[in-house]
């Protein structure tokens, strides 16, 4: 027992540094949260190379875009669905019946799997699973992973934001962030390349696995309730509770309304609009290009390393410090400094365009964004009403991102009819001539962009002014 208290205080010591001092109790309750976020992360990050690999050999690497268009057109009446629900039943009920649904749903994708993911002359040969079925199954699979995405770590935050005061938000949720990091990394890498390290044929094995570690997350759950101090799960609401909830809830028109009355926050929108569009057309021509040159399991294996390395570079850009650019420089640095990158990253897309090149241009992309555009983005919203920040936020980060994920993909959707057209080869180089035509212009409007946002926030923060 006492080795155990000397081992608590020193990671307690340790994270004193980065993430400040906590108390004995929250910090074990900032553990526990963290254990469970590294579970959600670690289950998401290798569901996504798994989602594209097993598309890619159900269907084909090129019908990635429309797989995308299909998603959010689904999802946008999944989650009106999933916010009723929640109005009717409490989060913590909730963080109990998605990953029971999720965790069995895997499972049975695991056995389908073991039919789906042979030979295609012996699907030919089947009655069981004809062709057909495996399109569809392809599809099926590719939207249940987006929606996990979209439902259960939101989810997550909103028991973790409804079980905190803000105070100890501070400190124990960036501590919770980069326990999560460590569950990206370890997870994806070991169970999603393991069939190919087996040398299996299928990703049932991995499925299996996952479908595990989800159930895992509600005794889990059910034991951060049960050990946590009661005075440490009350949140800023406290009694007011079902009051500011109902508040919170984000209405879609509302949502929308409230964007498009105020140039602040249809900036905020455009400048995570741009992103997504640009690194949704570096995204698709990755996973082309990772589909031409590996298949099956082995296709999962390669997705799983990019998916860990997305996340070790992240760690390593905030135990380095790069959030202390926006600490020291400014909000509108680190905003303005965004669209630079990205436009040094899509002048090496469009001239060095080969598998090794998009693998480190997409960790790349992504890390910076993690580690320093999406914290930049979320301090915009500190000069802001209430309003904004529960309404108009939740509709940017939710459906405005899907939104621009979608433009991107219709864009990418140009490849196949140019490739039909001209050749593979000639169609490409017009794909990618398109790809600059559209990008360049969008990076100079996303910079003017972020430093309007730049000044707006600074001059709200210095005469300590609401924006809107």
């Amino acid at each position: 027992m006492n080795i155990g208290n000397r081992i608590l205080q020193f990671f307690q010591w340790i994270c004193r540094f980065n993430f400040g001092d906590f108390d004995r109790e929250e910090f074990k309750k900032f553990l526990r949260m963290g254990l469970i976020f590294a579970l959600i992360i670690g289950v998401y990050w290798t569901l996504r190379p798994l989602k594209d690999a097993v598309f890619i050999q159900l269907v084909d690497k090129l019908h990635l875009p429309y797989a995308k268009t299909v998603s959010v057109i689904a999802l946008l009446p999944l989650v009106m669905f999933y916010t009723k629900l929640l109005e009717r039943t409490s989060r913590e009920k909730m963080l109990m019946i998605l990953p029971a649904f999720y965790g069995i749903a895997v499972l049975c994708f695991a056995a389908l799997m073991t039919l789906a993911q042979a030979p295609k002359e012996e699907i030919a040969a089947r009655t069981l699973l004809p062709f057909i079925a495996t399109k569809a199954l392809g599809y099926s699979w590719y939207l249940f992973v987006e929606s996990f995405g979209s439902l259960v770590v939101a989810l997550f935050w909103a028991f973790a934001a409804d079980t905190t005061e803000p105070s100890s938000a501070k400190r124990g949720f960036p501590l919770v962030v980069a326990l999560g990091q460590m569950g990206g990394i370890m997870s994806p890498y070991t169970i999603a390349g393991l069939p190919h390290r087996l040398g299996l044929q299928t990703d049932a094995l991995s499925m299996v696995c996952l479908g595990v570690l989800i159930l895992l997350i509600i005794p889990l759950v059910r034991y951060f309730l049960k050990v946590t101090p009661k005075a440490l799960l009350t949140s800023f609401q406290g009694k007011n509770d079902e009051q500011v909830e109902s508040e919170q809830e984000p209405g879609f028109f509302e949502g929308l309304r409230l964007m498009l009355k105020h140039r602040y926050l249809i900036g905020i929108f455009a400048a995570n609009f741009i992103y997504e569009v640009i690194v949704t057309i570096f995204d698709f021509n990755f996973k082309v290009a990772a589909g031409t040159q590996y298949t099956g399991v082995a296709l999962t294996n390669y997705l799983s390393i990019y998916s860990s390395s997305v996340n070790v570079l992240s760690l390593l850009c905030l135990l380095l410090g790069i959030s202390n650019v926006t600490r020291y420089l400014g909000i509108g640095v680190a905003l303005a400094a965004m669209p630079i990158i990205v436009g040094f990253a899509l002048f090496g897309f469009l001239t060095m365009n080969t598998l090794t090149f998009l693998f480190a241009l997409m960790v790349g992309s992504k890390a910076i964004n993690y580690a320093l555009n999406g914290p930049a983005l979320k301090q915009l919203y500190i000069p802001t009403t209430p309003d904004v920040k529960f309404k108009a936020q939740a509709w940017i980060e939710t459906f405005g991102s899907r939104a621009s994920k979608e433009a991107g993909s219709l864009f990418n959707m140009l490849l196949t009819p140019l490739q039909s057209a001209f050749g593979v080869v000639v169609g490409r180089s017009y794909y990618l001539m398109l790809s600059g035509g559209l990008g360049f212009p969008l990076l100079a409007i996303w910079l003017w962009i972020a430093i309007f946002l730049g000044k707006t926030f600074r001059k709200a923060i210095d005469e300590k002014k609401v924006v809107c």
